[in-house]
């Protein structure tokens, strides 16, 4: 996912776009077929918090578990959002999926967080959020973050363009910690521990090169 001072270069390309066409709205624009992707990295305090809950993760869709780590994810970018004003606003990974699954009295209880958006404008994460069984809340905020290393475009002759940036301090919002309560009927312990762990990072590791195949840009949907 890119921040507002991501690809200077893209900007520029979709400001043509724009004053060819006359747009005035917000550019929707598609990096699926780049190598681009988004890494959450949880932390060990996180890690933990779930582990004592019964609480296990697993990646769905476009996730994929980074090899030889213990509960890193990486997720590919799939569009970014370019506002009027030329920044980038937002940086989509449509596709991916986590899901949180707990065994309770017999039964596997799930709760699944897709199709996420990173919002540079409001600093926040957000997912559509579905329990098993129950109704998708569509983009619901899943954490604040804080920028902890800026976005750096670094170029090297001929053509080789990459970025890099580090976002921490993720924190589930109040109506995420509900969700994950209800969803996965935890105890009451649990709402303190879960509004006050830390998640880890999300880190973006861009490079302006093709991938192999370009990912799926398809929302995903949880199986009933």
């Amino acid at each position: 996912m890119f921040s507002s001072h991501a690809f200077r270069s893209l900007s520029l390309a979709t400001a043509v776009v724009a004053a060819s066409t006359g747009a005035q709205a917000a550019l929707v624009i598609p990096v699926n077929f780049l190598v681009a992707d988004c890494v959450q990295a949880f932390s060990t305090e996180s890690i933990d918090a779930l582990a004592v809950t019964g609480v296990s993760v697993t990646a769905l869709g476009n996730a994929s578990l980074v090899a030889n780590s213990e509960a890193s994810y990486a997720m590919p970018i799939t569009t970014i959002t370019i506002s009027s004003s030329l920044k980038i606003a937002k940086g989509d990974a449509k596709g991916s999926a986590l899901q949180f699954t707990r065994v309770y009295r017999g039964n596997t209880l799930s709760l699944t967080l897709a199709n996420f958006t990173l919002n540079y404008d409001t600093k926040k994460v957000l997912a559509d959020v579905t329990p098993s069984g129950g109704t998708t809340t569509k983009q619901q905020v899943i954490y604040n973050f804080h920028t902890a290393t800026p976005l750096g475009i670094k170029y090297q002759f001929p053509l080789k363009i990459t970025g890099h940036e580090v976002l921490d301090q993720l924190f589930l919002s109040p109506e995420s910690v509900e969700s994950f309560m209800t969803g996965l009927s935890l105890a009451k312990a649990a709402r303190s521990v879960l509004g006050g762990v830390d998640f880890g990072t999300l880190t973006q590791d861009i490079a302006v090169k093709l991938r192999a195949k370009p990912v799926s840009t398809t929302l995903y949907v949880p199986a009933p």
